[in-house]
């Protein structure tokens, strides 16, 4: 396997382009990919994780590549989370997360929840837009200091682009709802999104949340249960849009969450917004051009 010369700390956590340089905590580092092979082994890591051990089911092609790939990889950034112990090479990207704005979506063709869901309330959004997807660690870092890298570099990407309003789909494992009765449930009743940011799924893949009394849900068991990837979207202050989808390839029962950055208070985002935005308000601004 062809190593890489070592990647030597950033100057300025704000380097000019897409990135913000690298957040590091202890071996583990996240920062977007930059060539080629990181995004290849951000894909190899998305086939271990979604096809090999959540069950779902990949096209001949993928299987052939033992890669997760699609459309939407070409325009997107990538965030990475780096084991430097490992090396400099593939084997070092441990977690990854797919990040999508408007331009890139625009050249995609739209956003990749559009597939799923009506967005377009989120697409008339005046400020900055974001859609998050494609999150997975793998199976030996999904420890908290693993999660909270993902989101300190969710966090310093936000504050890189002026992000005003994230969103994606989120997924429980399973198909069958009746199954995901409670959680789907006590989403729709308690984090239900405001009528003006609610995304509602699409007619002909709609699938009713409220699926029982939510007086006999076991709110413990609800938490316990949902999704490292859910909870922290709720502990950021996120909604759910209206309506589940089931995603037969994938294995799973999606919600849409939608997270307001000006109402996130997590102590990962606060933990570096002094810093980030010092560096971006000293920062020279040139005038704004249209993206290509």
């Amino acid at each position: 396997m062809t190593k890489h010369a070592p990647r030597p700390p950033a100057e300025s956590p704000l380097p000019e382009g897409a990135g913000f340089g690298e957040l590091r905590a202890g071996p583990l580092g996240v920062r977007l990919a930059e060539a080629p092979w990181e995004l290849e082994a951000a894909q190899a890591l998305r086939y271990r994780v979604f096809y090999e051990e959540m069950g779902a089911k990949p096209t001949a092609e993928m299987a052939a590549t033992r890669r997760d790939e699609d459309r939407f990889d070409a325009v997107a950034d990538h965030l990475l989370v780096i084991d430097h112990s490992l090396g400099e090479g593939p084997e070092s990207v441990v977690g990854t997360y797919r990040l999508i704005r408007r331009p890139a979506a625009a050249k995609a063709g739209g956003f990749y929840s559009a597939g799923e869901y009506d967005i377009a309330c989120i697409e008339a959004f005046p400020g900055e837009i974001l859609e998050l997807g494609r999150s997975c660690v793998d199976a030996g870092y999904r420890t908290r200091p693993t999660l909270q890298l993902l989101w300190q570099g969710i966090a310093a990407y936000v504050f890189r682009h002026r992000i005003d309003l994230m969103f994606g789909c989120a997924s429980l494992h399973g198909t069958d709802p009746d199954a995901l009765a409670a959680p789907l449930t006590w989403l729709w009743h308690n984090h239900l999104a405001p009528p003006a940011l609610r995304p509602r799924a699409l007619p002909h893949r709609f699938v009713e949340m409220r699926r029982m009394d939510p007086g006999g849900i076991d709110v413990r068991a609800v938490l316990n249960d949902l999704p490292p990837l859910i909870k922290g979207y709720l502990r950021l202050g996120g909604f759910v849009g209206d309506g589940a989808v089931i995603d037969e390839q994938f294995n799973t029962t999606d919600v849409c969450v939608v997270v307001k950055t000006d109402l996130v208070t997590d102590k990962y985002y606060r933990h570096y917004e002094r810093r980030l935005r010092d560096a971006l308000d000293a920062e020279p601004r040139a005038p704004a051009t249209p993206e290509a």
